[in-house]
């Protein structure tokens, strides 16, 4: 058993053996010929902050960044409605009634690969076809915990859950009564829109949680948390 899984291995294309989202990702379903046929047609790039995604008839595996999720309005207005953090996999099956635009919060680096390629292998696949549908249920989870953040929690609560969020996906494993430090993908303005509150509301919220020592503010973007544990007691859960 242990030299036939040694040999799988040995088939896994290089560029695959350390990819994360092999790990904890789409890929993660694929065996060690899927993966070389996967490859073959693959293609890594990086996008630069501010840059929108094209929806250009490909899937990809967010290997390392943020991405923004925004709905524009007729009139132009703007609402952040969600983000993708490494390993997501950014695309849909079915073409969206409502298009939703992606854009690089910083910069990121994306292995991108041809729709037809994974419809074809979730119609032969069970178990990436259940892989694509929980990715689709969490997202559905995660709206609606914002949907009840977003429209019932206070200020305070609203700012402790996104530090919380950022924290959560920058690295899923650290343990919860660890110090974790990240950097803001947003800007204060961007976070004022996504939570609905004011620049200054923002400002103050994050100088209370820094006067009381649940957060230490490195710089306008660089955030330490005395622990995940700690700032999830002040998000009202």
């Amino acid at each position: 058993m242990a030299a036939r899984q040694d040999v799988q291995q040995a088939d896994v294309p290089a560029i695959c053996k350390s990819c994360e989202a092999r790990q904890d990702g789409l890929c993660g379903a694929f065996n060690a010929r899927q993966l070389a046929e996967l490859a073959k047609a693959s293609s890594r790039h990086e996008v630069p902050a501010g840059t929108e995604l094209p929806d250009d008839g490909t899937y990809s595996n967010l290997l390392s960044g943020v991405v923004k999720l925004t709905r524009n309005l007729s009139d132009g207005r703007q609402q952040i409605v969600g983000f993708h953090f490494a390993p997501d996999f950014l695309g849909r099956p079915f073409e969206a009634k409502k298009p939703i635009r992606a854009e690089a919060l910083t910069n990121v680096a994306l292995c991108s690969f041809p729709r037809a390629i994974i419809d074809r292998m979730a119609n032969e696949m069970p178990e990436l076809g259940r892989l694509l549908l929980k990715h689709a249920l969490n997202e559905l989870d995660e709206a609606r915990d914002w949907m009840a953040a977003l429209g019932r929690k206070t200020a305070s609560e609203k700012v402790a859950s996104f530090l919380l969020m950022v924290a959560r996906n920058t690295d899923p494993a650290h343990h919860p009564a660890s110090p974790i430090s990240f950097d803001l993908p947003l800007t204060r303005t961007d976070i004022a829109d996504f939570l609905g509150l004011t620049i200054e509301t923002v400002s103050r919220e994050l100088s209370r949680l820094r006067s009381d020592g649940t957060i230490r503010i490195v710089n306008k973007r660089q955030i330490s948390l005395a622990s995940m544990a700690r700032i999830e007691e002040r998000c009202g859960d």
